[in-house]
């Protein structure tokens, strides 16, 4: 059986388009614990210098959450949220993909929560 390729893909499950954007700009996906499971979710997540990360959950086409978040050096202490959106898988990896980089004058580095420590790609 061939592979299909990403035009593909596309044609038969056109959301696939925004996984393959992030795929192309640099991001890892995460391997998921059991694919059959109806709850399963997709994880992605682009690292960045100096402990920062991007991160995308999706639960479904309609339900993705995009993350910037820090991970301090000191490994007692929860990762830092300082970006967060939720929406459609479009919505979301368009957002994040605007982001500017961690460190530039625009993005964004106010604490605005912590995120959980099993989440940390």
């Amino acid at each position: 059986m061939t592979p299909l390729t990403d035009v593909e893909a596309v044609k038969l499950f056109p959301s696939l388009q925004h996984l393959i954007l992030i795929r192309d700009a640099g991001w890892i996906f995460l391997p998921i614990d059991d694919p059959g499971d109806p709850n399963a979710v997709l994880d992605a997540a682009r690292i960045w210098p100096a402990g920062w990360r991007d991160c995308i959950r999706v639960r479904a086409e309609t339900d993705a959450l995009g993350l910037r978040i820090r991970v301090p050096a000191d490994q007692h202490t929860a990762p830092e949220i300082v970006w967060e959106r939720s929406g459609t898988l479009d919505e979301v990896v368009h957002e994040v993909l605007a982001l500017p980089a961690p460190g530039s004058q625009l993005a964004p580095n106010l604490v605005i929560g912590t995120a959980p420590k099993l989440w940390t790609p």
